[in-house]
């Protein structure tokens, strides 16, 4: 811990320095290749796999069968509509899912008898429900209405409070990885997309934006007298604001994870709650992408953007210009 404490002070003084910055265009080909990959992996693998709220379709759930075992409730099902695409799973340690297309009155019935016979079970423990394509496509499209008015609202926020439209534009490009990053996760793992998933991918917004406006805040200290006093350039000061930012970066990262994580592992393993498991899942993988992304991508863009003003230009020549000079002895 000690050695943790040394090393933050000496990322805080600047006598240590992670050049993330000056690497820039290495974090942006990372994060261009992952991201890449998880829309290819994912469009390989027949796209997202939705749940029954938005595709539609019927759902049975049998209560503490005698036997918990799926290939059961695959005949049972086979037997009455014959050969379907049935997804069952396991929920918790004493129940079994099954959700297939849209049903008639009769075939539900059907279905009902033939898995609580399968399952020794009777019919008032095989619950069924049904839910229509068409409330799923509203959801869809409240979910995509909410964030694209969240992040108008976000940029016009930050380019008030910072008094610049490019901290807009780079927190804005770190939201999108963040996003696109997780959803491509899903992707990649073959998890179902619910509404649950939905909720948690769009709270990690909120995780991700603040971890950047904290950033963002010690750039613009460490940059409004950067030329005046320190004597750095843009980009220097701007590395060095991460720098002094990243112990607190990890930490609230790790302290916002491990509760997450707890509630992932208590949600899916213990209680078999997948509101829960959805949720926390979509929130630790925002989690770690946010704090990524704040301090590889968010960061090193807007000093890129800054970069190729005129002003921040010429100051930038100038200083590599006098550093070349007082390496060759001729300033001092």
């Amino acid at each position: 811990m000690s050695r943790f404490t040394d090393l933050g002070n000496s990322l805080y003084t600047g006598d240590k320095s992670f050049d993330f910055v000056g690497r820039r265009w290495l974090w942006y080909a990372v994060s261009a290749v992952i991201v890449l990959l998880t829309i290819a992996i994912t469009s390989l693998r027949g796209g997202f796999l939705f749940g029954i709220e938005f595709r539609g379709g019927s759902e049975f759930r049998i209560s503490q069968p005698a036997v918990v075992d799926v290939e059961i409730a695959h005949d049972a099902v086979a037997s009455v509509i014959g050969k379907s695409e049935a997804r069952i799973s396991v929920v918790g340690q004493d129940s079994i899912r099954v959700q297939t297309e849209q049903l008639t009155t009769e075939d539900t019935d059907a279905v009902r008898l033939a898995l609580a016979d399968s399952y020794s079970v009777t019919v008032n423990e095989v619950t069924s429900s049904f839910i229509g394509a068409s409330w799923g496509a509203d959801i869809t499209g409240q979910a995509l209405r909410a964030l694209a008015i969240f992040l108008g609202v976000v940029a016009v926020i930050m380019a008030l409070y910072f008094r610049t439209w490019k901290m807009s534009v780079a927190a804005l490009v770190a939201l999108v990885h963040d996003l696109a990053l997780t959803a491509g996760i899903y992707g990649v793992l073959g998890l179902e997309v619910t509404p649950a998933a939905v909720i948690g991918l769009l709270t990690i917004l909120g995780y991700s934006l603040y971890d950047t406006v904290v950033v963002f805040d010690k750039i613009r200290e460490n940059t409004t007298y950067a030329h005046s006093s320190s004597g750095a350039t843009f980009a220097e000061s701007v590395n060095l604001a991460v720098n002094q930012t990243l112990v607190r970066s990890i930490n609230t990262s790790v302290v916002a994870a491990l509760p997450v994580a707890a509630i992932l592992f208590i949600g899916s393993v213990l209680l078999g709650a997948g509101t829960l498991r959805d949720i926390a899942l979509a929130l630790f993988i925002g989690i770690l992408a946010g704090t990524y992304s704040t301090i590889f991508i968010a960061a090193p863009m807007y000093a890129h953007l800054r970069e190729s003003e005129p002003e921040e230009s010429k100051w930038g020549r100038a200083q590599k210009v006098r550093v070349e000079r007082v390496g060759d002895g001729a300033v001092r």
